[in-house]
């Protein structure tokens, strides 16, 4: 009686008639929903992108295909303008030099933070979700503060909005390297120990390498979030010549300028985070190529640290 139950539930027909009952039983629904997200999320941004070749100031008319804004013209593209490119190469500036610092001190947070076992130590475990805590807008205005009563020897500019995105950032790398030394454990320094290692040793020669591929997703993960940073870069940004991209836009925007120009100089910050996701993907799948079962979805919980 069980066998002929069984049989008849795993029939087609019975399968067609559960579907009809329930159709979250197949991703159909789920499949639409996630495609419809997509579609109006990414049309407008393709939009703007093309938008950026047109060959006229209307954003809202196209009059044929050209580069004339991201070069060719001396007064309106933004590679020959000097005030677009010295936005550009402030968003550079910015995003590498705090990239750099914020990967120095997350990596040694990170793994202090594990070591630490104490009755202080959970207090300051919550400082690694600092920045998911306090709104960014909170943190920038505090930080204008202490630049300009507390700490007034640090000029507001590139110096106050590199230690703001430092500050602000550092819970990226400290995360995920501490979730990945608790996927670890300790056997691998214990045996290095055992070895004869010193825990310098243990950890330039064992504990590094094997938080290589956490330590490469958490840099694409920082460089991606310094690019696109608008809040405390604005509130730290002492004149137009320390204006990133973001910053740039949005000024002039909210002061009634409008065009092409404006357009290819968002599409610029879209190829930088574009480049710096697929360089952190492929740059994963390749530090981790020797692993058995390397793939798409090793990649993504390393970059989400779970």
């Amino acid at each position: 009686m069980t066998a002929v139950l069984d049989s008849e539930v795993m029939t087609p027909a019975t399968k067609r008639r559960s579907w009809r009952k329930n159709p979250w039983r197949k991703p159909v629904v789920l499949e639409a929903f996630t495609w419809a997200y997509l579609v109006w999320s990414i049309v407008p941004i393709v939009i703007a992108v093309i938008f950026s070749f047109n060959n006229g100031k209307s954003d809202s008319s196209w009059e044929g295909f050209s580069t004339r804004w991201y070069w060719g013209s001396t007064t309106n593209s933004v590679f020959e303008n000097p005030v677009f490119r010295s936005a550009i190469e402030q968003t550079l500036r910015l995003a590498i030099i705090s990239t750099i610092l914020t990967m120095i001190v997350g990596v040694a947070f990170g793994i202090g933070i594990h070591r630490w076992r104490s009755k202080t130590s959970v207090t300051f475990n919550f400082v690694m979700v600092f920045s998911y805590v306090i709104p960014e807008l909170i943190f920038g205005i505090a930080f204008f503060f202490v630049f300009t009563q507390l700490f007034t020897f640090v000029d507001l500019g590139t110096s106050a909005q590199i230690l703001g995105l430092v500050t602000w950032n550092i819970s990226w790398p400290a995360i995920i390297i501490f979730a990945r030394l608790s996927s670890i454990g300790p056997a691998y320094e214990e045996a290095a120990a055992d070895l004869g290692c010193s825990r310098l040793q243990s950890l330039r020669r064992v504990l590094l390498p094997m938080l290589m591929p956490a330590i490469f997703a958490s840099t694409v993960l920082v460089f991606a979030t310094c690019v696109d940073d608008f809040v405390i870069c604005n509130l730290l940004s002492s004149s137009a010549n320390t204006e990133p991209m973001s910053v740039f836009i949005y000024s002039s925007t909210h002061g009634g300028q409008s065009g092409p120009q404006l357009n290819a100089l968002a599409s610029l910050m879209l190829l930088f985070s574009l480049v710096a996701a697929a360089v952190g993907f492929l740059g994963y799948r390749w530090i981790t190529r020797g692993e058995r079962g390397a793939g798409r979805s090793q990649a993504l919980e390393s970059i989400t640290g779970l």
